[in-house]
Order: C-alpha cells, then structure tokens, then sequence
C-alpha cells in the first residue's frame, strides 16, 4: 500500500499493477501500482521464552586459591594433631591407644560419608539447573530428539517420588508418540509438575503465614531476624526436595546465593513493596496495628522468596502451566490474618 491514505479496494493478485514486496524492501510504489506486503505465518513467529538468568562464572583468583592453601593447611595440622594424640595415649595405655584409633576412624568414616552426601547434593542440584536450561533450549529450538533426552532425565529425576507414579505412566506412554519437542516440554510439564506446584504453593503460604505471625507476636527484633532466616532456609530445602534436589549444607549455601541473585536479577524485591503499599493503600493498614502490619510485610517477603527458590529449584521452565503469583499467595495470607483477628 502507497503511504498516502486510500479508499479501500479489491485487486486480483495476477493483476499487473500488483506488487507483493516484503516489509524491509526499500523504495516507493511507482505510480499506478499498488504494493502488497504479506503478513508472517503464525508458525513463523518466534515464541518468546523466559531464559533463566545465567550465572556470571568468575576466574580462579588469589582469594581461591588462598582459602584453598588455607584449607589444605588446616587439614594437615589436624591429622597430625590426630597423629600425636594416638602415639601419645599408646605410649600412656594400649587400652586408650586403641580406643583413640577407633574413634578417629569412626570420625573419618563419618567424614567420609557426609563429604560424599555434599558431593552428590551438589551434583544433583547442577543436574536439575542444567536439565532447565536443557528444557528451554528445546522450547527454543523445537528439536524432538533432545525433548525424549530431557524428559528421560526428568523421569529419572522423578522416579524416587511416590506421587508421581501415575504421571510417570502416563508420560512414558506418549514417549513413542509423534509429538513436537516444544509440546513434549509441555506435557511433561502438565504431568509432572501439576501436582508439585500445587505442593511448592502451600509450602511457600504456610511459610509465609508462619513469619507473619510469629513476627507479629515478637517482643524482639533479633528473635525476628533469626526466625525469618530459619524460616527461609526450611521453606528453600523443602522446595529443592519437593523438585528432586538433596542439599546438603554447602548445597544449601550455592541454592541460597542463586535464590538471592534471581530475586535480585527480577526485581522481586521492590515488586513486593509495590504490592504492599498498594494493598495497604486500600483500607487494609487501618483494619492492622502496626505490629500486624510489620508481620504481613515480612510474610510478603517470605513468600517471594519462596516464589524465586520455585523457579531456582524447578527442573521445567513456566510454559504451560501458569507462574505463581506474588498476588494470590499475598490474598491468602491477609485472608488467613482476618480469620485470626
């Protein structure tokens, strides 16, 4: 069509004075023509897809290798700590030489044990971070074969949990089926993460509902500091478990740090001060004391905690099924606070 406005018209697409051009071709229409610029095929268009906030890996710097040094260091003085201590109570007693041998192999045992827990903790959790950037490259890029890997992965992921052995079934029924590898994201996603989103949500609202009154009823604010941090850190491993994660206490330390750098990076923060002064706005600051009004704030912030360590912890990016909303979980915990009062 000329820049100039017209009166609408009908042409016959062989008719000479038709041009189809395409929306980037340069130029005018000569006069006496008429230029056609066809409309992109829904197929064609690209499909937005959330990506997850990709971690900035750092350079092994001075201050690694320093706590590493560090570390070594410690370890060798401990042993030979160790070391002395035995020879000295063989010297003193066999009896006791013998009893500080068993449990300094008892300690390593345990030692042994628990540094191989941390170990697959964190292996775990690098498979479940990888497996979502897995999902949303085939969001992307549509391809069917690497679909079928990643929902195998996710089956194995997801085969320890008794609630999804239903789901499981089903899914592994549509496996051979001709699906697309974006729809088969999808369903796998339908199947399997219904019912652990459904528990990740009360998870995060008794959480919340938890620190809002316990805050509320709180004569000291560093008993609040230190409850709201128990707090997170239990709501945050429940949701690594529920998603197929075992965080061990370093594991929890690396979940953490991700958790805090997506809300960050989302701005989920200051998008829950927003909600609060508006909600508060409404009428619903003069219906509180303060204190209550104090214990629904850190509530709201309990629960966008939660709903960042969802999408941390989460093996499938959102695309199927809906994202939880600060807003709901906001509304059931004022309802709850009413109930009470």
């Amino acid at each position: 069509m000329s820049e100039k406005t017209r009166k609408p018209a009908t042409f016959k697409l062989d008719d000479a004075n038709v041009v189809v051009v395409d929306a980037d071709e340069p130029g005018h229409a000569v006069r006496g023509t008429v230029r056609i610029t066809p409309e992109a095929e829904p197929s064609q268009l690209p499909v937005p897809v959330e990506a997850r906030p990709v971690a900035v890996r750092r350079r092994f710097g001075w201050g690694t290798l320093f706590w590493i040094a560090t570390g070594g260091l410690v370890l060798l003085g401990s042993g030979l700590a160790i070391v002395k201590l035995i020879e000295d109570l063989f010297a003193r007693s066999e009896s006791l030489g013998w009893l500080g041998l068993g449990f300094a192999a008892a300690a390593g045992l345990a030692l042994a044990v628990v540094t191989g827990r941390e170990a697959f903790g964190m292996m775990r959790l690098a498979a479940i971070e990888k497996l979502h950037a897995r999902a949303t490259a085939v969001l992307a890029s549509d391809d069917r074969a690497e679909s079928r890997a990643v929902v195998d992965d996710l089956l194995k992921l997801a085969h320890q949990n008794p609630h999804l052995a239903r789901a499981r079934t089903a899914l592994a029924e549509h496996a051979g089926d001709i699906i697309d590898g974006a729809d088969m994201i999808r369903l796998a996603e339908r199947e399997l993460m219904t019912p652990l989103d459904q528990e990740a949500r009360r998870i995060v609202s008794v959480a919340a509902q938890r620190v809002s009154v316990v805050t509320a009823v709180s004569p000291r604010a560093l008993f609040d500091v230190l409850f709201v941090f128990a707090a997170a850190l239990k709501m945050i491993r429940q949701l690594a478990r529920l998603y197929g994660g075992r965080p061990g206490a370093l594991g929890m330390i690396s979940l953490l740090k991700h958790v805090i750098t997506h809300l960050a990076i989302t701005g989920g923060m200051a998008a829950g001060d927003t909600l609060l002064q508006q909600m508060l706005g409404h009428g619903i600051a003069a219906k509180l004391s303060q204190r209550l009004g104090e214990g629904v704030l850190n509530g709201l912030l309990t629960a966008r905690l939660g709903l960042a360590a969802i999408d941390v912890t989460r093996p499938l990016p959102f695309t199927a099924l809906p994202r939880p909303a600060l807003t709901d979980l906001a509304s059931d915990l004022l309802r709850k606070r009413e109930d009470g009062n």
